[in-house]
């Protein structure tokens, strides 16, 4: 058999060879609607590769960005990585600092932008002395005549100069491709760094009939941002299939994901809980359907079963809740029925499509007990849940502390189950985990049923100090605007629903809860806003 080197480059060049007039549509930080073909996008993926050339960058340096999802982002993710360099894309949700130190850390040589990011960019550009080249992707007349930052390029001007005419290097698939560093909740920020080898197993994984079962025949919503571990992959794995893509740019609300949809005519969108509740949110009271759109994968945090069943029942569009995590370049598991499960009645087929989902081939899973021992996989048992794979990092990146591999595996920080059938249930967080009376609560379980009530928006639920219990749930809720809500009404509907020791202690109305950058909630700034906080009948 030859041996041919699993390249990020190789998949640009398939896709301008086979599906070069295959479109790619974006909305723009300018507010227009844009529209190339993988064609364009791999010439100017070549013109990217040598105006690194241009500007004298080795081999293995790093190129951020601070980028939505669009074509320009696109063209860099080919022409970054495939010239040899590593794409290091920042999540400019982050704080200030926290984008100035993983800019150092990383020890990027050039940052490249879109223009909603400048008052961010001239915030944090003095204290990122390792950049030497800021980019801002624009056309060369939007550039702005005196922004601070010395030697500004225009996107457009920069790669305009480069010629389109580039050979990809050959090297070792094992060379890093691509970094994103996690959000940092706990103690500095840290880095993943993935490789080329990783990065196309992966895209093909996750383009499996039983993954995302992504095909020439789709148009793919990534709504998930191609800053958060590479938009799931998806950009990958859509030049290995060819599907038509559509980028929402900067415009996250539910009218405008919806009218993309509809106008683009969607088949697959990807992306977080919090999003597509923004999207129902808009769909609901106007009685709007879909024309188009089939299937959806809900991930980064666990997806309320109300929204699976609104997706489901309201809408016919099939929901594929999925499971991963930034060190598993992102997924792990992804949730569609077995054969013999085509039978089973609506509910139960629901009970299993509630379960984070089955894993894709290239990643192993297990779950442990407290001592390391492994569970059996009967859906019962909890434990540790710990993973390996290909795809699976090994350490951080010039991380000083010891490799966090248990014995080979990686340990996740998720509580799970993992049934005969060989689905995950994630019940928690290890950290989030309510330990009342030496009885564990899921703090996933009590907010999936405040979520169902047709009142609440949004909720959280955390464990609160208590002197007998050591810790008692509450909910913290956000009502849907209008609507009318008491503690005493929401803790009633918990009734029957739950066994009553896992009913919360109290109900804690707020206009907002903390959301981290990628959309989850922040469970551990709502613990600091809520420190001062007493259960009722306690001091």
């Amino acid at each position: 058999m030859q041996n041919q080197p699993l390249l990020i480059s190789t998949l640009i060049a398939f896709a301008d060879r086979h599906h070069g007039d295959a479109e790619i549509v974006s909305r723009r930080v300018e507010g227009d609607i844009h529209r190339t073909t993988y064609r364009q996008v791999a010439a100017r993926a070549r013109q990217v590769a040598n105006a690194l050339d241009g500007l004298g960058l080795a081999f293995s340096d790093r190129v951020a960005t601070l980028a939505w999802n669009g074509y320009r982002h696109l063209e860099l993710y080919f022409g970054v990585s495939g010239s040899g360099r590593v794409l290091h894309t920042i999540n400019p949700r982050l704080h200030p600092d926290q984008i100035a130190w993983i800019t150092q850390h990383a020890e990027d040589r050039v940052l490249c932008f879109d223009a909603t990011f400048l008052p961010l960019v001239q915030a944090v550009h003095a204290r990122c002395p390792t950049v030497q080249h800021w980019v801002m992707l624009c056309d060369a007349d939007k550039l702005p005549a005196d922004t601070g930052i010395p030697g500004l390029l225009s996107f457009e001007a920069w790669i305009g100069a480069a010629s389109s005419s580039y050979d990809w290097p050959v090297f070792d698939e094992n060379t890093a491709s691509s970094m994103c560093y996690t959000s940092g909740t706990t103690g500095d920020p840290k880095a993943a760094l993935y490789s080329h080898r990783s990065t196309t197993l992966h895209a093909y994984a996750a383009a499996l009939p039983d993954a995302m079962d992504i095909s020439a025949r789709d148009a793919v919503l990534p709504v998930v941002p191609m800053f958060h571990v590479n938009a799931w992959g998806i950009p990958y794995s859509a030049a290995l299939t060819g599907c038509k893509l559509v980028f929402p740019g900067p415009a996250m609300d539910g009218k405008s994901i919806y009218e993309l949809i509809e106008s683009e005519k969607v088949t697959f969108a990807a992306g977080v809980p919090t999003v597509w509740q923004m999207l129902l949110g808009h769909m609901q009271p106007g009685g709007l359907r879909f024309s188009s759109l089939q299937r959806t994968v809900i991930g980064g945090s666990a997806c309320p079963p109300a929204m699976v069943n609104a997706f489901q029942n309201t809408y016919g569009v099939e929901v594929l809740h999925a499971w991963g995590m930034t060190e598993i370049s992102p997924l792990g598991t992804l949730c569609s029925l077995k054969n013999k499960h085509l039978l089973l009645s609506k509910d139960e087929q629901m009970a299993i499509r509630l379960k984070q989902g089955r894993a894709v081939y290239g990643v192993d899973m297990q779950i442990v007990d407290g001592d390391g021992q492994p569970l059996p996989h009967d859906g019962v048992a909890a434990g540790d849940l710990l993973v390996k794979g290909p795809w699976i990092v090994a350490d951080y990146y010039k991380s000083q502390a010891p490799s966090p591999l248990v014995d080979g595996w990686f340990p996740t920080g998720d509580v799970a189950t993992i049934d005969a059938d060989g689905y995950l249930q994630i019940t928690d967080r290890s950290k989030d985990v309510i330990k009342s009376g030496g009885e564990w609560i899921s703090s996933i379980a009590v907010e999936n049923i405040a979520v169902a009530h047709p009142a609440v928006a949004m909720a959280a639920c955390i464990g609160i100090k208590h002197p007998k219990w050591d810790e008692r749930p509450i909910v913290v809720v956000v009502k849907k605007p209008g609507a009318e809500l008491t503690a005493a009404e929401l803790l009633q509907f918990y009734e029957g629903k739950t066994a009553k020791w896992q009913i919360p202690d109290d109900v804690v109305f707020v206009d907002a809860i903390p959301l981290g950058a990628t959309g989850k909630m922040q469970k551990m700034r709502l613990r600091e806003q809520l420190k001062d906080y007493r259960l009722p009948g306690t001091s």
